[in-house]
Parts: structure tokens; C-alpha cells; sequence
């Protein structure tokens, strides 16, 4: 990932970062209102998977320049979603509904290319995401 994609990312991310729960909120739900068959892979009570939502944000912006330190958590955290019952195409509904809601919050900041950043980033922790659920998979 180059220079200018990841400082744009951070710069976005910080734009938003102060509404992170609004952002969650409106996450899952417009996620729960487009793809009603994801939510039975969810606790009834979403606060602290709203939490989670926003701590893995936190994780993949403040790593995003030193993305080996990213590998061992996201292939933990596929795991334990294969284990719930995620599927690799689960991961492009997750990616578009959070773009779309990424842009919402960010309102008139957020540009195509921002888009397109986000995009690949979200790419890249799916398929890291996916490996790990598949090298669990390998293993049982």
C-alpha cells in the first residue's frame, strides 16, 4: 500500500473517529436491514460487538503502516468468525455497507478516491481474515 493511500486513509479515519459510535450504530444497522440473514451470527445484545467493530478499526488504522503486525490478529479474528458461522462471501456485504456508512459520517469529505482507499484496505483484512478461517479450517 503507498504513502499517500495510507496517510489518506488515517486522515479519514481521524475525520470520523469521533463519531465511531454513531458509526456503528448505523453499521449494523443498515447491515442487519439489507442482509437479514447475517443476524442470527450476532448476539442479541450488539454493544460490545459494536465495541469490537470499532477496536478492529482502530487496530487496522494505527498498524496500517507496519501491516505484518496486522497478520497474526486478523487470522485470529477469521477464525473465530468462520466459528460463527462467516463465510467468505459474508466479507463483501460487511465491506459495502461499511463504505457506504464510512461515507455517510464523513459527509461531503468523503471522494471517490477515499472510496477506492477504503476499498483495498477492507480487501486486504478480508482476505487475511479468510486465510486464517480457511487455516482453521486445515487444522480441525
Amino acid at each position: 500500500m503507498d504513502q499517500q493511500r495510507i496517510e489518506r486513509l488515517e486522515s479519514s479515519f481521524n475525520l470520523v473517529a469521533p463519531r465511531a459510535q454513531e458509526l456503528a450504530d448505523r453499521f449494523y444497522a443498515l447491515l442487519f436491514a439489507r442482509y437479514p440473514q447475517v443476524r442470527p451470527m450476532f448476539p442479541d445484545q450488539m454493544n460490545d460487538q459494536k465495541q469490537k467493530l470499532i477496536a478492529s478499526l482502530v487496530l487496522v488504522v494505527q498498524n496500517i503502516r507496519t501491516p505484518d503486525k496486522l497478520l497474526d490478529p486478523l487470522s485470529q479474528m477469521g477464525q473465530r468468525h468462520a466459528g460463527y458461522g462467516a463465510a467468505p462471501e459474508h466479507y463483501p456485504l460487511v465491506r459495502d455497507t461499511l463504505l457506504e456508512v464510512l461515507g455517510e459520517i464523513a459527509g461531503d469529505a468523503w471522494t471517490e478516491q477515499l472510496n477506492g482507499d477504503w476499498s483495498v484496505a477492507l480487501d486486504l483484512v478480508s482476505s487475511i481474515m479468510i486465510e486464517g478461517a480457511k487455516s482453521e479450517a486445515q487444522t480441525a
